[in-house]
């Protein structure tokens, strides 16, 4: 552990871990801590931590709360959406997406602060240390990380507890004991983790969901909604056009109403381990098939098999922490690329849980009701071609067949 820091900037949400942290920096580097606390849509009031900071001693000119949501929808959740990214085949990236942002502004602020270090509250068991420290080192090579978690003795509740209670930091009564599970949220999910959740063959408890009301107790009635989009990114919503974090919110409200968006899942950690988890995004839930339909009718059968193909590589990336990598940055560009046309209207049926696409039109749309009507018509497609078609695609079968039949197999 280097003692050698002079300033760290602290990723501060203002809770009871983080503020042990800060304490924790001062106490052990005799550090200056700047605290940077995100708005990325988690739906807290974020004023208490600014006056929890103040309350820690910390100087008025080094708190920095900041309201990242259009930036962090703009940016990167909607890139992200344009890949159709999905980690392991069912997980939105919700908590992932969210990392590179909040690095990225702690090592703006550090380079304006003219600190030297920058410390993140993640624990030494889950993927997010990665992601937050990728990032770090990505964009400012030779920076000091601390990791708390990784460096201090205190490896129970009852010793934070204590920690806090010895240098006066305020504890919740709610914060005492255990918690029941642990909670990460932004605009795009809420994921829910441990304790009462850590065994995969046991229910997820009702108490547990936050964003999503019970697909059963949903209305009994479906809600249609009409989605735009231009170039790859959703821009209106039932013919209103709205910003990126705008429609998100929107996307999420109608989401909620329906029971949309809830997802029981063991994923693997990039630090191999397995973890069961539950996630909430409603509005992703939504936006991913609408996305999907408008591309079924604006990419070419080419261009669509290749971005399925690449797509696993992508979501793996950008689980792994690798948002700033140059692999990323490539397949980012060749997936915009295959955005250019990617333009219309989805209309979907949002139903007790289901997200149903019901129609999809676009005036870049490659689908011919011509080539495809069993009716006869003067189409550009002659049934005796096909003939000749199936033939060569089959010569290879046919050798194989004789050679088969030589062998007796």
């Amino acid at each position: 552990m280097s003692k050698s820091v002079k300033k760290v900037v602290l990723a501060y949400s203002g809770g009871l871990d983080t503020s042990i942290i800060l304490k924790w920096l001062q106490t052990t580097y005799k550090c200056e801590v700047v605290t940077f606390t995100a708005d990325l849509g988690q739906g807290e009031e974020l004023e208490p931590a600014r006056q929890k900071a103040l309350l820690l001693g910390i100087k008025p000119e080094n708190i920095f709360i900041e309201d990242l949501r259009e930036e962090f929808v703009r940016d990167y959740v909607f890139p992200m959406f344009r890949a159709n990214a999905q980690y392991e085949g069912v997980y939105l990236l919700g908590t992932s997406i969210a990392r590179p942002l909040i690095a990225k502004k702690q090592i703006e602020i550090a380079e304006k602060t003219g600190a030297d270090a920058v410390c993140h509250g993640a624990t030494g068991k889950g993927n997010d240390q990665v992601r937050f420290e990728l990032g770090y080192y990505a964009l400012k090579p030779d920076v000091t990380i601390i990791a708390p978690w990784r460096e201090w003795d205190l490896r129970s509740r009852e010793a934070l507890i204590k920690f806090a209670e010895e240098n006066q930091i305020p504890i919740a009564k709610d914060k005492r004991g255990e918690a029941p599970f642990s909670v990460d949220a932004n605009l795009l999910h809420c994921s829910s983790e441990g304790k009462v959740l850590e065994d995969p063959a046991v229910e997820v408890p009702d108490y547990v969901y936050s964003r999503t009301v019970d697909p059963e107790k949903a209305p009994d009635t479906p809600t249609v909604i009409t989605i735009d989009f231009e170039k790859g990114d959703a821009v209106a919503i039932d013919g209103v056009k709205m910003s990126p974090a705008t429609l998100l919110a929107k996307l999420n409200e109608l989401g909620r109403i329906n029971g949309v968006g809830r997802l029981d899942l063991v994923e693997n950690r990039y630090v191999g381990m397995k973890s069961r988890g539950m996630y909430e995004t409603p509005g992703g839930t939504i936006l991913l098939p609408a996305h999907r339909a408008i591309e079924s009718i604006t990419l070419d059968r080419g261009a669509a098999h290749l971005k399925d193909e690449l797509m696993p590589k992508y979501a793996e990336l950008i689980y792994n922490g690798f948002w700033f990598s140059p692999e990323r940055e490539m397949l980012q560009a060749l997936i915009d690329k295959s955005q250019e046309a990617v333009t219309g209207s989805v209309r979907l049926k949002l139903y007790k849980g289901g997200v149903h696409v019901i129609g999809r039109e676009s005036p870049y749309s490659l689908y011919s009701q011509d080539l495809v009507t069993f009716e006869e018509g003067a189409v550009a497609y002659d049934h005796r071609d096909a003939a000749g078609f199936i033939k060569l695609n089959a010569l290879r079968l046919r050798t194989l067949g004789s050679r088969k039949r030589k062998l007796g197999v």
